[in-house]
């Protein structure tokens, strides 16, 4: 069975990776029948470089993408591409629609980013809160005691005359 999945290049400490059609029995990095594209993991965004016709060759006569390889397929259309083919839309509907998916896609991304940005914002900031010292502890902990031991006899007092009249 052929596969699309991914192969590692690059040196050490920074992957680089190509996306093979490849014999399934074969290693990771074994000796593939066709490079569709390729990804390079160490850019932000990803950079993703795909034949779309090859790929969609490939998923036609039947590769079977690992999961990662799906997820590329998809955030780039090339899925959304094969399924309004096989729906009959014409050229320009399907283009549209992979524009719009990708804009989607990358508008997901985006907030992704922000999002992250300001988590570790909010985890920068709470890093930089000044520790309390111990001393004012006690001493708010003692002020919070004493009204009670106040109110304790005021009541003691106030219960003693009553039973005194019964």
């Amino acid at each position: 069975m052929v596969k699309l999945r991914l192969r590692r290049r690059g040196r050490k400490k920074a992957p680089f990776y190509d996306i093979v059609a490849i014999d399934g029995r074969a290693r990771r990095d074994g000796a593939s029948i066709e490079r569709v594209g390729y990804i390079d993991p160490m850019t932000t965004p990803k950079n993703v470089v795909l034949d779309v016709s090859r790929a969609l060759y490939w998923l036609g006569v039947g590769a079977q993408p690992t999961d990662i390889v799906q997820q590329i397929l998809s955030r780039e259309g090339v899925l959304l591409r094969r399924h309004l083919t096989f729906k009959g839309k014409s050229e320009a509907e399907i283009d549209a629609a992979v524009e719009q998916h990708k804009a989607t896609a990358l508008a997901r991304y985006d907030r992704l980013k922000k999002r992250r940005a300001e988590r570790d914002k909010a985890r920068a900031e709470a890093a930089k809160v000044p520790v309390v010292v111990d001393e004012p502890a006690p001493a708010v902990v003692e002020e919070a005691a004493a009204p009670a031991e106040e109110a304790a006899p005021e009541a003691a007092a106030d219960a003693a005359p009553e039973a005194a009249a019964e």
